[in-house]
């Protein structure tokens, strides 16, 4: 049975709010890299300044960092049943690196215990779905203006605390990023369909058919 999965896919394509709801279904923990990062931005780390300078400019943090993170992440007691991750790995290399990460905690080998997930959707789309995002600052629920919004404009459905933008979801840096990813994260692609781990979904759904259709792929992988 597989008990890591790996989501993959470009900026806003839906991977926060789809590993967010399989996670409680499968009551396994949801390694969500970018919060890490910005806890340790907020806190004003050693780490957390150096993500920042690259965050802002729409790059990948460097690997040594993110390593960092995600280890000590991964090595508490509630990922030892499995945990799902969103933003790492990000390249082929931070995929060496996360299959390191695995051998020396000694807990999963990612050829045989890993499933990668890639949400399949145009670039320009996700263009308009970044820039209409907002977050909610105190429980992390997302919502999209125009293929989510919430009840009240620019309030949370579930603790109504008012939303916010990232500084990141603005087209110039969204772009950025994207050019980042076809470079960088684009290859993992192949990588991990030469694994044998890797399958796809039609990420240019709602947010329900997205769901089910991930149901589909993760019980079919996991009877």
């Amino acid at each position: 049975m597989k008990k890591v999965f790996i989501f993959l896919g470009p900026p806003g394509s839906g991977k926060g709010t789809q590993t967010s709801k399989l996670a409680n279904k499968l009551e396994i923990s949801h390694i969500d890299t970018g919060s890490l990062l910005r806890k340790n931005i907020e806190d004003e780390s050693e780490l957390g300044r150096i993500a920042k300078s690259y965050i802002d400019k729409g790059l990948l943090v460097p690997l040594e960092v993110v390593s960092s993170v995600i280890k000590d992440r991964l090595s508490k007691d509630d990922c030892k049943n499995g945990y799902i991750l969103d933003g790492f790995p990000r390249s082929v290399e931070q995929a060496h690196a996360l299959e390191k990460i695995m051998d020396e905690l000694g807990t999963f080998n990612l050829k045989d215990d890993a499933l990668a997930i890639y949400f399949d959707i145009d670039n320009e789309k996700l263009i308009q779905r970044l820039i209409n995002r907002r977050s909610c600052p105190k429980c992390g629920t997302i919502y999209n203006l125009i293929s989510n919004p919430p009840k009240i404009m620019d309030y949370c459905d579930i603790c109504d605390t008012k939303l916010t933008i990232r500084k990141d979801d603005n087209e110039q840096t969204a772009r950025a990023r994207f050019e980042t990813y076809e470079k960088e994260t684009a290859p993992l692609y192949d990588y991990f369909k030469q694994l044998g781990i890797l399958k796809e979904i039609d990420a240019d759904k709602t947010i329900a058919d997205i769901w089910e259709n991930l149901k589909k792929v993760v019980f079919e992988e996991t009877k």
